[in-house]
């Protein structure tokens, strides 16, 4: 049963991990016009990165 327990921790101590990576991901602004497929929806994919980001403020 200690075998079991000991992996079960290590998987969720990976997901854990895994989790922050990808919400650091998604929240860094140089990263994130690659991850939107909102940009193609809004059609500001011409733009700057400060234009769409001007646009998805308002």
């Amino acid at each position: 049963m200690e075998r079991v327990e000991r992996i079960l921790i290590k998987l969720i101590v990976i997901q854990f991990i895994a989790l922050v990576c990808a919400q650091l991901l998604i929240q860094n602004s140089h990263v994130q016009p690659y991850l939107s497929r909102v940009v193609q929806y809004e059609g500001v994919n011409k733009m700057t990165i400060t234009e769409w980001l001007e646009t998805f403020s308002q």
